[in-house]
Formats: structure tokens, sequence, C-alpha cells
């Protein structure tokens, strides 16, 4: 049976689409402005902020877009490694609500945007910066230390950008390299939200975050990769 999400696109999803777009946007703005005075208040205000803007865009996609979230299994809060499958914008910026503080790894170019990129890197992002060489990776360990030290878990897309609905791809080797330098458990996540949210004229439905079995620290490349894969990807046709 075909999925209701990959239909063609119907009126009322335009209008949704457009108006979630206007309320969201406009929103973010007040909240990016508040991050700045929460700076000097405690780390403790910034994260509230941080996770009220993440909810306020969980209810734009429920009360505009009709997208519900279902969660299978637990995520975990300690300081380990959770990869997670990336096939939308929906998963980066709902982290915030599923989790308590979690520390993401965005690219270093999204450091670069006016008042976002300032927000991004003081809640703790670990930026990563795949051209830096190994000045940047070992900056990015140090970094990801901190926030273990911290109990935040690290949340990493191994698969390095945002993959196509359906598809497999390979993980990126950065991914293998973090999970051996650091020595932590990692736990696989993966998150159909492409199906509804990666398009410019969003569809309503559930979107799904299965998490996967912990997988131990000091496995091989091909072990852990081959397991990480497996879970988060969708089954082989």
């Amino acid at each position: 049976m075909t999925d209701p999400a990959l239909a063609p696109t119907r009126p009322i999803d335009v209008v949704r689409s457009l108006l979630f777009y206007f309320v969201f946007y406009l929103g973010t703005i007040p909240y990016v402005l508040a991050t700045v005075p929460c700076v000097v208040i405690s780390p403790e205000a910034f994260r509230i902020v941080v996770r009220a803007w993440s909810r306020f865009h969980r209810d734009c996609c429920r009360w505009i877009l009709g997208i519900k979230v279902a969660v299978e299994g637990e995520f975990p809060e300690e300081g380990l490694i959770i990869a997670m499958r990336h096939e939308s914008f929906f998963e980066a910026i709902d982290m915030g609500a599923q989790m308590h503080w979690p520390a993401p790894f965005p690219k270093a170019e999204l450091g670069d945007i006016p008042g976002w990129g300032w927000a991004l890197k003081r809640y703790g992002a670990v930026m990563v910066d795949r051209e830096g060489g190994a000045k940047s990776l070992r900056r990015m360990i140090a970094v990801s230390r901190e926030r273990v030290a911290e109990g935040r878990p690290l949340v990493i897309f191994p698969e390095g950008t945002r993959v196509p609905v359906g598809k497999r791809e390979p993980l990126r080797a950065g991914f293998a390299g973090t999970y051996k330098l650091l020595g932590l458990p990692v736990v696989p996540v993966a998150v159909d939200s492409g199906r509804l949210y990666h398009r410019r004229w969003k569809k309503p439905g559930v979107i799904t975050y299965r998490v996967g079995e912990r997988i131990e620290a000091g496995l091989p490349r091909p072990e852990v990769e081959a397991r990480v894969t497996e879970a988060i990807s969708p089954p082989r046709t």
C-alpha cells in the first residue's frame, strides 16, 4: 500500500506549510534574542530558552502541519554518543525537545549565521569543520570530552548529511574516528522524518524515532559501522 505521505500535494498542505513557515521563523526571533541575556544570567536559563524554542517548533508541527511524534524505546540522557539518521531539519531542531541537554555536531558553516551561529556555539554545540584536518579533529574531540564531562549526550548524524527517504548511505569516516577516540558507547536512532518534513510542502502524519540497542565502546570500525548502519537505515528491499 502506498504511503499517504508520498501522495500528491493537496492545497491544504500548501496552506499549512506557508502558515508554518510564517509562524515558526517569525516566532524564532524572540527566542534567539532571549539567549543574549541568558548567557549572563546562567547556563540553565540558556538551556531553558533553547528547550522552549525546540518545543515551540514541535508545537508548530503538531498544530499547524498535523505532524505528531512517536518514540519507540527510550533516549539516553547520559554522556555517550547518539548516532541518529538524518532525513530532514526536523530532528536537528527537535532534539532539544526530545532530550534534556544534548550536544549536537553541526557543520561549522552554521556557526557563521548571524545571531543563530552565536547562540549555537554558546549552547555548547561541537562544531564540525570537515576541511580543517587533524587540528580541527583534535579540537572537536577536546570539546566533545568537555560535553561528556557535563553529562550531555553527543548527537551525531553519522551519514554526514541529509539522506533521501528509503536510501542507505555509507557513514562518514568522522563517525568511526570520534567513536574510537572518545571510547564511548553508541546508541543508534532511526527516524523517518523525510516522508513528511523534508519537502517544500510538508505533509501531516507521524514521525517515528526508533531507539536501537546500545553498542559498547571498543569495537573494530567495520563492526560498529555495520551495526549502526543496520540500526538507523530503512530495511533492505
